[in-house]
């Protein structure tokens, strides 16, 4: 199984970057993990658009979805997706739909953005194949199998483990200390794990991670490997790889747009 960092930015973008975005690949099979602002150029880069089998979203905020919307607009107006003939430029009677697995009242929260950015309602539902998914439920795409998790977060937000025939890799999303968190991710080959901010909100209530606790959230799950990731080109990296290096026996690194993990 194969992961490409396309986006590791938190809710405001690096510079030249994109937010919450993963490509995972297991031979033909190529799966989208979230697709924040940013990610479809990103992901262009990477395959072709019309590959993606599947896109998984952990959460309705919008750096994990908002590029949901140009990914539409390619699968719905891009030439080689009309379902007429003819040869300038070719084109299909079979367009790319791929799966879209969403949380729970994702498909109202599409309308409303596509309607509220002067897209048809519908604009997301009908490029994919919308369905938004229970967390216990347990999803089967090709050779790949994906599990869901509840994590402390301000919206209702999802870890995500996605398990191929070599190993298995956890994603966090965005969540603030969580004992469920390191249960869920017990023992897996790859952690992805937020590390976005330097000290705990001030205001007591919890949301995300400081790279030191994502570090001891990897060491309590006996994880094999850490990346930290939804972190901010405005922090110090090499500190947050520290910090959280302090707390995990295991190897660390930041996540970067481009970077590639194999599990």
């Amino acid at each position: 199984m194969r992961i490409t960092v396309l986006g590791k930015s938190p809710a405001w973008q690096d510079a030249g970057g994109a937010c919450s975005g993963y490509l995972v690949e297991e031979g033909d099979t190529v799966v989208l993990l979230d697709c924040g602002n940013g990610v479809f150029a990103k992901l262009r880069q990477v395959v072709d658009y019309v590959d993606v089998d599947a896109v998984l979203v952990s959460h309705l905020h919008a750096d994990h979805f908002f590029d949901l919307v140009p990914f539409a607009s390619a699968l719905t107006y891009a030439p080689r997706q009309q379902p007429s003939p003819g040869e300038r430029p070719p084109q299909t009677h079979t367009p790319a739909r791929p799966a879209l697995h969403a949380p729970p009242g994702s498909t109202d929260a599409f309308r409303q953005v596509c309607a509220g950015g002067g897209m048809p309602a519908e604009h997301i539902a009908r490029a994919f194949v919308l369905r938004e998914y229970a967390v216990a439920d347990e999803l089967v795409i090709g050779p790949l199998r994906v599990r869901f998790h509840r994590v402390p977060h301000f919206v209702a937000t999802h870890a995500v483990e996605i398990a191929g025939a070599s190993g298995r890799m956890t994603f966090g999303a965005d969540h603030g200390p969580s004992q469920e968190l390191v249960d869920f991710a017990s023992g897996t080959d790859l952690l992805l794990l937020e590390a976005t901010i330097p000290r705990p909100e001030p205001d007591g209530g919890r949301g995300h991670l400081t790279p030191a606790e994502a570090g001891d959230h990897a060491q309590r799950a006996h994880a094999k490997r850490l990346v930290l990731t939804h972190i901010s080109d405005e922090l110090d990296l090499g500190w947050a790889r520290d910090q959280a290096a302090a707390r995990f026996a295991g190897p660390v690194e930041v996540a970067a747009e481009g970077a590639v993990f194999e599990v």
